[in-house]
């Protein structure tokens, strides 16, 4: 009996721990996309070189988000992954079609403003949420 506490207590430990990793990374992401936005206007006034180091720095930063991200959902069980996999999927799916019919929008006229990566974004999280949450519902 003390075997499987220990082994469970093991998991929760690792899980925490791939949790933590993966929200400093995506902290520290945030905080570098936040400095490529907004370090050109406000702090080096559009100098080159910082902006070139910022933006090499925050695709590094985004690059551990995303090896930490992996690993985070490598140490997820399988009930878990297959939630993540299937919002995931759904995901992708919504981004993907929801975000070239928005381009075409203005192709063809139907509005009158460049469509944003932004949008697209909000609509991708948005999505992923609900997903996740109906994932844990269903299987409940």
């Amino acid at each position: 009996m003390s075997n499987a506490k220990v082994g469970n207590d093991d998991w929760a430990t690792c899980s925490a721990k791939n949790t933590a990793r993966l929200k400093y990374w995506a902290a520290a992401w945030v905080a570098t996309t936040a400095i490529v936005a907004f370090g050109p206007k406000l702090v080096w006034d559009f100098a080159v070189f910082p902006t070139i180091l910022g933006v090499f720095i925050n695709l590094a930063v985004g690059f551990g988000m995303i090896v930490a991200n992996k690993r985070y959902l490598q140490g997820l069980d399988e009930m878990h992954q297959k939630i993540f996999l299937d919002a995931g999927a759904f995901t992708l799916g919504v981004g993907l079609v929801c975000g070239i019919s928005y381009e075409m929008l203005e192709d063809v006229k139907l509005i009158s403003y460049e469509p944003e990566i932004s949008h697209l974004i909000i609509l991708m999280c948005l999505t992923m949420m609900v997903g996740m949450i109906l994932g844990h519902r269903r299987y409940r």
